[in-house]
């Protein structure tokens, strides 16, 4: 049993090798034993149970996650039925259909789901996905006029048209306009047929965490619903809704939505449909990213998102939605190579833009500015959202980056908990500083005129300022502390019962004490990766292994150890190699024992 504390420093770790400091996350133990003795479960899953929050009454829905009990009724959703009755009056009529989605996984996972779902019913239903360079994020009045002169009598947005209150203008008595989104909304909806979005500010459904894909499915239960009243599957089978959550899960680990609550059982079924490899464009990415066993949360946001995400930041804006309608496997597998060139394409563009953001960031910390804010001409904007996010990640504060072109500069930010940057950019659009602004807590999208950097500068930094105590580097919440020996393979798996881990339910951190590196070599593609076999002061084994390790302070650590005691920290997985479970230690920091 790992010994699960109340102190503040983890083993006294005030400062590891990267700078952090090692925290408890702090849970009620005897809430956790309830758990444990209600459920029947191992002490160790009820403690992390009632540490993220979880009650008795919620545990089992928590560890095992059903559409049944946790799907609620779509009508919940402000608009849904007038929706859905539109949707249902084009498939009873055979009208031309266009979904009209964003660029990014949600948008691509959204976009071919509901293309999916019209098709399957028999509708003439095509998808148009605006180019990032040329037209930007959401609806636009040309794209939507144009839409119209091909015949079009209803577009669907999905992942965006919150704020499309002008672009719809263009449809005006020509197409009928209903928005599938989630973006947060800072006024009335536009005027059109339905707004369908868990966060415009009349929307009382409870369910703000939900990502489009998420909207998009609930809108298609609503509309075989809608069908199924009107009599149209009396004479027809009714096509199979649950094929298409291996989408959702995608969008929904990609968007980083919370996984919880409904969430949990979207995800934990949708991995369920796609590990049946069913779907010839999931198919080819996961052969593509060297997804062998049956897919993770990790293996979606790690191995298959930046893929997706690729096309949409330096290529062609529709080639993912493409790659998710494909039904041709040979056709998949070539669209899915080309993803992942452009994902390659990607990673160089980033590094590059990465490199010189950070010597500017530097600076600015060294100044004394509590929001960075980097930007120049020629950083591509399809990855200035990354680089703010590594930046952020680095030196723990709001970071905004811009790439500069025809007098504007446009990017993205991202924040700490504890400072908002969506309010911040919206103040700075308000008061001028901004052509335009918006986001959430943690994200946001800007634009503004060169030239305006200090007046930006300043004003973030006067509205942003530091909390008091915010550490200068991000802490390292661990759950308990283990010895080498007590890293056992069914530790591990009585831990992944918690899964899937992402956003609002972090993978469990553990602190490994003593553990001597016995061996530590260079493994992967430009040696990256770090393998590691530790030994404990009883002279147990453990595997481990560092990720993104090519250069930094861990990476020393790990490699020059020769045999010194180390404290390590990071998430315990059972791996299963021909029919054998172990354990192995990923590696995510480390202090001098």
């Amino acid at each position: 049993m790992p010994d699960l504390g109340v102190s503040d420093a983890v083993l006294g770790v005030t400062r590891s090798v990267t700078g952090r400091r090692w925290v408890w996350r702090q849970g009620d133990a005897r809430a956790g034993l309830a758990i444990a003795q209600r459920l029947d479960v191992p002490e160790i899953v009820g403690r992390l149970l009632a540490a993220r929050g979880v009650g008795v009454e919620e545990a089992t829905d928590f560890l095992e996650p059903k559409l049944r009990a946790l799907m609620p009724d779509p009508s919940c959703l402000r608009d849904m039925d007038p929706a859905a009755d539109r949707l249902a009056a084009a498939v009873r009529s055979g009208e031309t259909v266009v979904v009209y989605s964003d660029y990014d996984a949600d948008g691509a996972c959204a976009g071919a789901l509901l293309v999916q779902v019209l098709r399957d019913l028999g509708v003439d239903a095509t998808h148009y996905v605006p180019d990032r360079m040329r037209e930007g994020y959401g609806p636009n009045a040309p794209a939507i006029a144009a839409l119209c002169d091909r015949g079009a009598t209803l577009i669907v947005c999905a992942d965006c048209g919150i704020a499309g209150h002008a672009a719809f203008v263009a449809a005006e008595g020509r197409a009928d306009i209903v928005v599938l989104d989630h973006h947060k909304a800072e006024g009335p909806p536009p005027d059109i047929l339905a707004t369908v979005n868990p966060n415009r500010l009349d929307c009382t459904s409870g369910l703000k965490n939900l990502c489009a894909a998420g909207v998009a499915f609930m809108a298609s239960v609503a509309l075989h619903r809608a069908l199924r009243k009107a009599g149209w599957f009396a004479t027809r089978p009714e096509p199979s809704l649950l094929e298409h959550l291996d989408l959702v899960a995608l969008a929904t680990v990609c968007d980083m939505m919370p996984l919880t609550g409904l969430n949990r059982a979207l995800v934990t079924q949708g991995l369920r449909i796609m590990a049946r490899r069913g779907r010839p464009g999931v198919a080819a990415l996961l052969e593509i990213a060297g997804v062998k066993d049956a897919p993770t949360a990790h293996s979606l946001g790690f191995g298959l998102g930046p893929r997706v995400n690729a096309s949409g930041r330096i290529g062609e804006s529709d080639l993912a939605l493409r790659l998710l309608l494909e039904q041709d496997t040979i056709e998949a597998r070539a669209i899915a190579e080309r993803l992942h060139e452009i994902n390659r394409r990607r990673q160089e563009v980033e590094a590059e833009v990465v490199a010189a953001a950070t010597v500017m960031a530097e600076a600015a910390v060294a100044e004394g500015h509590p929001v960075l804010l980097v930007c120049a001409q020629g950083w591509h904007p399809g990855v200035v959202g990354i680089v703010a996010g590594r930046l952020k990640d680095r030196f723990h504060r709001p970071v905004l980056v811009g790439g500069i072109a025809n007098g504007l500069v446009k990017g993205s930010g991202r924040s700490v908990p504890g400072m908002d940057l969506g309010a911040a950019v919206i103040a700075a659009r308000q008061a001028g500083l901004f052509e335009t602004g918006g986001g959430h807590t943690m994200a946001a999208g800007f634009s503004f005129r060169d030239g305006r950097q200090d007046e930006v500068q300043a004003f973030l930094s006067a509205r942003l300022t530091r909390p008091a105590g915010l550490p200068e580097v991000a802490d390292l919440i661990v759950e308990g502390t283990l010895s080498v020996g007590a890293a056992t393979a069914t530790l591990a798996t009585q831990v992944s019962r918690l899964a899937p881990f992402g956003a609002g339910n972090e993978e469990p951190v553990f602190a490994l004490r003593h553990a001597r590196v016995v061996r530590a070599d260079r493994v992967g593609k430009e040696g990256a990766t770090i393998r590691a076999f530790l030994e404990g002061e009883g002279g147990e084994r453990l595997k481990a292994v560092c990720f993104r390790a090519k250069e930094g302070a861990l990476a020393d650590a790990l490699l020059n150890a020769r045999g010194r005691p180390l404290h390590l920290c990071g998430a315990l997985r059972a791996e299963t190699w021909q029919g054998d479970t172990s354990a192995s230690l990923h590696v995510q920091d480390a202090a001098p024992a």
